[in-house]
């Protein structure tokens, strides 16, 4: 029988008496060879994973007796999910267009009472929307630059934006529709840029004031109860959350210099044009201090649960600046950014997927709360 929904700061439910779990990895596959349909953007599908991804996936998680099943996330999913009556979904889906869609999964999930790893229906549909996120942030007085949301495109430039200007859409991930233009100098080239993002996206533009500072992504992972379900409780702090070493990006090398493109970002580590990484990023002590707090008060802000990747920017001051959250980190071993950072502090690769899985098992309870932080045992 299935778990009941569980809400996260609800009483740990029931043992689930079954040890060892068919899981089922939800995920939209993209090869280089698929064909896009007529009039969508460039990139399209950026966002999307390789199956070779999702065959890691599979085998890490196999290393702790679970049978795995790949399941795309298309419009056969309920049907799937149906036929194969997997225990719990390991949920990577990005969703098939329109608004809020990387919580179409989540919702589908929910509905049919099926348990899930990672963040909730709302949380992915408000990281979703950038503009909304910030919105959010600015309510709870997190430090975010001055930014306006463009619908079609002629609306007035708000006074407190100044140029150099940013320029993107509004409700994607990836890098979509950054490219070298998306820097914007003037009202003329600001005004072209949001046409095109209003009219090849078909979503608002989000405008923001340029930073020129260095980047910077930091990783957490847990909640507040996540000694009671890891198999690895000594990584998380006093409040249950682990804050994985700052990884700096450094663009000045990339193909677009100061700008994180979809394009940067889709190169082989090494190759011509590749974003530079560092982790742990060479940073004061303050700083650090600072850049981990924000990123688990953005977490936190729009309930994100058990795993996000923060994006925060120093603005011509040097002061921290949230760009945006992802609650669906991507995980490709040796690539993906949370797990360059997991790497950087001796983390493996199984023991990072593994404990998203228990996290998000243990909220469904799939397992036993232990009171000292224990190893969960087969």
């Amino acid at each position: 029988m299935t778990p009941a929904i569980q809400r996260e700061d609800d009483p740990p439910p029931a043992f689930h008496s079954k040890h060892y779990w068919k899981i089922a990895v939800l995920a939209n596959i993209k090869d280089d060879n698929m064909s896009k349909p007529e009039g969508v953007p460039p990139d399209a599908f950026a966002d999307f994973d390789h199956i070779e991804m999702v065959d890691a996936l599979r085998a890490a998680l196999e290393t702790d007796g679970h049978s795995t099943v790949f399941i795309p996330a298309d419009r056969e999913l309920p049907y799937t999910l149906r036929d194969e009556k997997p225990d719990i979904c390991f949920n990577l889906a990005e969703g098939l267009g329109g608004d809020a869609r990387e919580a179409q999964a989540p919702a589908l999930l929910e509905m049919l009472g099926i348990p899930y790893t990672g963040s909730r229906v709302l949380a992915n549909a408000i990281s979703l929307d950038k503009t909304l996120t910030k919105r959010i942030w600015r309510d709870r007085r997190l430090p975010v630059a001055p930014f306006q949301e463009f619908l079609i495109g002629d609306e007035p430039l708000r006074a407190e934006l100044k140029f150099p200007l940013f320029v993107k859409p509004s409700r994607e991930g990836t890098g979509m529709g950054v490219d070298i233009n998306a820097l914007v100098n003037d009202e003329k080239e600001l005004r072209e840029r949001v046409t095109y993002i209003i009219n090849m996206y078909r979503q608002p533009a989000l405008v923001e004031t340029f930073l020129p500072g260095r980047e910077f992504t930091v990783g957490l992972l847990g909640r507040s109860d996540a000694k009671l379900y890891s198999r690895h409780p000594e990584w998380y702090e006093k409040d249950g959350f682990h804050r994985f070493p700052v990884l700096e990006l450094d663009t000045s090398h990339s193909t677009t210099p100061w700008i994180y493109t979809n394009e940067a970002k889709s190169k082989d580590v090494g190759e011509d044009g590749y974003l530079g990484y560092f982790c742990p990023a060479e940073v004061e002590p303050e700083l650090e201090k600072k850049l981990k707090y924000l990123a688990l008060r953005a977490h936190q802000a729009i309930n994100s649960l058990d795993v996000s990747r923060v994006d925060i920017r120093l603005d011509e001051d040097g002061n921290p600046r949230l760009i945006e959250i992802n609650t669906l980190p991507g995980i490709t071993p040796d690539y993906s950014d949370l797990c360059l950072q997991s790497k950087a502090e001796g983390i493996s690769y199984e023991d990072l997927v593994l404990d998203i899985l228990y996290l998000g098992a243990g909220r469904w309870g799939m397992i036993p709360p232990h009171e000292n932080g224990a190893k969960r045992k087969p």
